[in-house]
């Protein structure tokens, strides 16, 4: 019993990011809380969360209302503030509608990036009509605790207060269900916050019985209770809006950038990491160090691994820039310290069922060496490079995982020369194996 109460309450446990399908859990990148004005753009981000919110706009919208006209029956200064914050919560799809609308506007050049910033320009509008009702309603409760007032029909004002509970339990049970159908932990927080929200309302047909055992004091004390619940709610909005208004991002969207760069071969090291929000789309800026000798084309290999990376654990990322720059450490790692052969064949790029990478020859202290790189791969993976000779020899070079980096793999030895031949890598892991044949050749004007 105990455990259906928590469950029911939001403090049970729930998966956040079931099958993601990195084979390991990245942490709760989207698990933000619940504020009122702004809403969470990790929801924002997809079809489903916008969907979503646009219903909860619909039967809050619905909710207020009614308890407005009871308010107006009433006279309940309770279910004043009652309603206010029904609201707040209703009006929070108000900035993400005016975004929408204004994100059609293709950007100029006036505005490079477009008009993403209205929508927390409207998220300060609403907090500031939120502010000013629950002014009025905390002004009018201590009028009530002064100059008391008679509360009149006490059946439609318990009436009006469970409407509001009903209400939000539909928005909570709605919330939760398609959080948890999108795996987004800040839906499902949102669903639970819409639940405590229910139990707020109940207060009104709490206050209205007091009235009717002969307490009239009690509307009023519960109308300020539940201003002053309305006056946190203020406070957190609009710390949430200016935050963003400043580009200011939940830590855990940084760690997870940086998380990101860690499931792509050929990053040295992760020098800096930026992001901030536009409306309801992310866009992060991340400085890397690569090996120096690589050429162009495999640096741009390298940058376009890692912003699909970025996007598979970030979905609400709409732009990642790639940028280089010269790592600070350069003895950190192996990698560094391996020139490219200046008179070495092209990489071979491939992609395959057991992993993805490239291959290539390199100088290091101790000489040549075959050097495979892998962006992805299986579990156990093992790799022999086999080359074929001219008169049926053939070479077999083991290529082993350098050190404790198990995206770079070399070989023991070096290939023999001269460093034009057709070969095979072959890739093996647990009961599966494929091969990959390629052909290298000397560059231009380079004779032995």
């Amino acid at each position: 019993m105990l455990k259906k109460v928590r469950d029911w309450f939001g403090f049970g446990g729930f998966d956040h990011h079931p099958g993601r399908g990195h084979g390991h859990d990245h942490g709760s990148d989207d698990s933000h809380g619940h504020t009122h004005g702004v809403i969470d753009p990790s929801i924002a981000s997809s079809e489903r969360g916008v969907w979503a919110i646009k219903w909860s706009f619909i039967i809050l919208a619905i909710t207020a209302a009614i308890q407005f006209v009871v308010v107006v029956m009433s006279s309940s200064v309770a279910l004043l503030a009652d309603m206010i914050h029904n609201v707040g919560d209703a009006t929070t799809a108000i900035p993400l509608w005016i975004a929408f609308v204004l994100a059609r506007r293709k950007p100029s050049k006036t505005f490079t990036y477009g008009l993403g910033r209205v929508e927390d320009l409207a998220g300060i509008l609403i907090v500031l009509i939120i502010l000013f009702s629950a002014v009025v309603a905390g002004y009018q409760a201590i009028s009530r605790l002064l100059h008391p007032e008679p509360v009149q029909q006490l059946g439609w004002l318990a009436f009006a207060g469970f409407i509001g509970f009903l209400g939000n339990e539909v928005v909570a049970i709605f919330r939760i269900r398609v959080g948890r159908q999108m795996n987004s932990a800040a839906l499902i927080a949102d669903g639970f916050h819409a639940r405590t929200d229910g139990i707020t309302s109940l207060a009104v047909v709490l206050g209205a019985a007091g009235v009717w055992m002969g307490f009239p004091l009690a509307d009023p004390i519960i109308g300020l209770l539940i201003t002053a619940a309305i006056f946190g709610i203020v406070w957190q909005s609009s710390r949430a809006v200016v935050t963003r208004m400043l580009d200011g991002v939940d830590p855990r969207v940084v760690d997870e950038l940086q998380h990101a760069a860690e499931h792509v071969a050929g990053i040295n090291q992760v020098l800096d990491t930026k992001a901030r929000w536009l409306g309801h789309e992310l866009h992060a800026d991340v400085t890397i160090a690569v090996d120096e000798t690589l050429s162009v084309a495999e640096a741009n290999t390298i940058a376009v691994t890692l912003e699909d990376e970025l996007h598979q654990h970030l979905p609400a990322l709409k732009v990642a820039n790639i940028r280089f720059g010269r790592k600070g450490d350069a003895s950190s790692e192996l990698v560094t310290a391996q020139a490219v052969h200046h008179h070495a064949p092209g990489p071979f790029v491939f992609e395959g069922r057991l992993a993805a990478g490239l291959l290539r020859i390199v100088d290091t202290p101790a000489g040549e060496r075959m050097r495979l790189i892998v962006s992805r791969h299986a579990e156990g993976l093992e790799a022999i490079v086999a080359i074929k000779r001219p008169g049926g020899v053939s070479e077999r070079l083991q290529l082993l995982a350098a050190g404790d980096d198990h995206h770079n793999y070399l070989s023991g030895s070096a290939p023999a020369e001269p460093h034009e031949f057709d070969a095979i890598l072959e890739l093996s892991a647990a009961d599966d194996a494929e091969t990959h044949a390629f052909h290298m050749a000397e560059p231009d004007g380079h004779h032995h």
